[in-house]
Parts: C-alpha cells; structure tokens; sequence
C-alpha cells in the first residue's frame, strides 16, 4: 500500500459563499481522506468564524490579512514553524499574499509546493478588465510569476485551461499538470429529493423549471438567462426560473429590474444562496441547469448537475463544454443572447423521449470525466513521485570524505 502523504492546503477563504475554490478544497480533503491520506487546510479566515468550525478538516484560521492582497503577518509564522510537517504545500488560487508566503516556506523547509491556477489564468480577463490587468502585470513581474515559476507543477483541471493559462501574462514560465476537477456525492446529496427544494417554494410544483446557480456575477451571463428566458417564456406559461445564488457584487437588484422590463418578473423565483438538501433538491426538481458564462475553468455546479441526472445548457466558455457535448449530456453555444436563445429553444425543441435521454447521459459524463476521486489520486501520485525522486537524489549523493596526501 502507498504511504500516506500529509498535504497543506492555502486558500484566502473557505467560505462557500466565495465561490468554487473553496468547495473544491473541501471536495479534495475528503477524497484524500477516503485514500488514506491526510488533507489540513490554512485559511485568511477569522478563527472564530462558522465556516472554519464546519470545515470538514484540520482547519487552521490565522486571521484576515490587510487588504485585498491579504498580507498577514501570522501566515507567515505559522507557515515558518511548520511547512516541514508536510510532504508538500498545495496554493490554491493566485494574485494574493498566500502564494507568496506559502513560496518563501516551502523552499526555506525544502519542501514542493503547486499552485492551483482556479482559471485565474484565463486571458478573458485581460480582454473583459484591461485596467486590472495593467495592475495585475506589474504584479507578475515583481511576485506572482516567482511564484508559478518555482512551484513543482501548476495545476489545471482541464487541457483547454492549460492552453489558454500560456496567452496571458509575459515572461511566462512554469511546468503544468492537468489533473481534472470534480466533485464527490455526499450522503446529503445522494438523499436529497425535488420536495426539499419544493418543500420552501411550493408554487413552483408542477412548473418546468429552468435552474442557474451560481454567484450573480456578471462573467457567469445572468442577463443572458434573463432575455434568453424572456424571449422563450412566452411560447408555455408553464416554464419557469429559478436563479439561486449569492449576490456578492450587488448584481441582484439591476437584474430584476430587466425582468421587469421585460414582463417576466412573476416568473422568476430568487432563492439567494442554497445549500445542503435544498440545493440538491433544486438541481433534482429542475429540468435543466443553465450557465452561459463568460468564463468558467471548470463549473462545479456543472459538474453537480450532471452527478444528479440534470442536463446542462452552457456556452462555449465553460472549459468542459466539448466532453459533456460529446457525451450527449447538454448542448453549448457561444456566450451572447443569440446563443443562449438557441440553447433555450433547441432544449424546448427536443422531444420528450430525447430529454429523458439526455437526463441518463448526464449521469454517465459525471461518472465518465467529473469524480473527484480521479483528480486527488493524480495529484497525491504527483506529490507521491516528486518525494520519491527527491529521495533518490540525496541517496546517490556522494558522502564528503577528507583527502590525504
């Protein structure tokens, strides 16, 4: 049997509310548990915040760092009294102090470290925020590409990720890994049933409901599945849409707004952030998932739906879109109103028969491309073949003995 590895893992935050990272952290520390290996986790969190006490691993909680950037000064102290406990430090995320620090221990404990990109590499950026990319070059220049550039590997979770991550920030230069991404159905999730989500919103029962879910956030195409939904909705009053998700950026109140304006407010339900039984009912009583993103490394939430049975309607900036068109599992187009217009229609479109087919190989892509347990495996096998080489190399050094004459 392998030895077991002890891995740390470094993000700003393991507040669900934050979006994907977090959830994939806690996804990767219960998978490595189920393989014998040992998952702690360092966060920017306060210690007493009830996002640390629920995580579900050795969490240690420095405090919040200044600024966006997040310097802390206890990072730092912790990570120099005990990087060496580990067989390798795991960064999750870029453009924070974390990354930083998380560089300077493991090469002072000699110890490897990787850097989980989290699509924060992706060129859309550039193209969508050009005044913060301007700041965030100079960054790369002076820390961040120190970072990427001595790690033992940069993580990705798909080859499209990986190919994109090399357009965007100059001089470039870092050894990637793809490891996939995924997630694993809990007993929550697997228990859960349509009536958990129905249970809170009962007038939904009986409607053909349309799910996002999702941070409201602007690259995620809200507004698409708003005027797409408006321009569908009229042709059966028995469609409806659910739009679940926090409103971190303020987003909220200008999208109902447009669905006013466009008369389909009273369809539409705003259910905030979902969580546990609730949220796997959602994605069980919806007949399907859409997410026209502008950008998207992966989409766990995609990934969720799928585990569940539900087809995905995407666009083409979601970076797993070709294996769940491949496998019959959704339908993508481009990310822009026409786009998503045609995504509606073509899934109203379909027979019954199709649909219901559709909803079978959903299941089939999860279980083909999108389990957890495949990601962590490859990378506690990269840390597992880094250790082993870095033992034989000390091993084949000569020993030092004294010359006499």
């Amino acid at each position: 049997m392998p030895q077991p590895l002890r891995l740390l893992h470094l993000i700003r935050s393991v507040n669900a509310i934050n979006g994907g990272p977090a959830e994939g952290v806690r996804q990767t520390v219960l998978s490595a548990r189920a393989l014998g290996h040992v998952g702690d986790v360092l966060t920017l969190d306060a210690p007493d915040d009830a996002c640390v006490a629920a995580f579900p691993a050795t969490t240690h909680a420095v405090g919040q760092g200044r600024g966006n950037y997040g310097w802390n000064r206890q990072l730092d102290s912790w990570l120099r009294d005990r990087a060496a406990n580990y067989d390798a430090l795991v960064v999750h995320g870029l453009w924070q102090y974390h990354g930083v620090a998380a560089r300077r221990a493991a090469l002072a404990a000699r110890r490897p470290y990787y850097v989980f990109a989290h699509g924060m590499l992706d060129p859309w950026f550039r193209q969508a925020h050009p005044l913060k990319h301007a700041k965030k070059q100079l960054y790369w220049l002076a820390a961040e590409r120190a970072v990427l550039r001595d790690a033992q590997a940069v993580l990705f979770t798909t080859e499209e990720e990986s190919r994109l991550a090399l357009r965007t920030f100059k001089p470039y230069a870092a050894r990637h890994e793809v490891l996939g991404y995924g997630l694993a159905l809990d007993d929550e999730a697997r228990q859960a049933r349509d009536e958990d989500f129905l249970q809170q919103h009962p007038a939904l029962r009986g409607r053909r409901l349309l799910l996002f879910l999702g941070r409201l956030h602007a690259k995620k195409g809200c507004d698409l599945v708003i005027d797409a939904f408006a321009a569908v909705a009229v042709h059966d009053p028995q469609l409806h849409l659910v739009m679940a998700g926090p409103d971190s950026d303020g987003l909220m109140a200008t999208l109902v707004q447009r669905a006013q304006r466009l008369g389909v407010a009273k369809r539409i339900t705003w259910t905030g952030m979902l969580q546990g039984r609730v949220k796997w009912g959602a994605l069980r009583a919806a007949e399907v998932f859409m997410l026209p993103s502008h950008q998207e490394n992966f989409g766990i939430a995609v990934a969720e739906a799928l585990a569940v049975g539900t087809p995905v309607l995407i666009s083409n900036q979601v970076n797993i879109w070709r294996e769940i068109v491949a496998a019959g599992a959704g339908l993508a187009e481009v990310d822009t109103l026409a786009g998503t217009r045609a995504l509606l229609s073509r899934w109203l479109a379909l027979p019954p028969p199709e649909r219901a087919e559709m909803r079978a190989a959903a299941q089939r892509c999860f279980e083909s491309h999108f389990r957890i347990d495949v990601s962590v495996q490859r990378l506690h096998t990269l840390v597992a073949a880094t250790r082993t080489a870095v033992a034989a190399a000390v091993i084949s050094q000569p020993c030092n003995t004294s010359q006499t004459k």
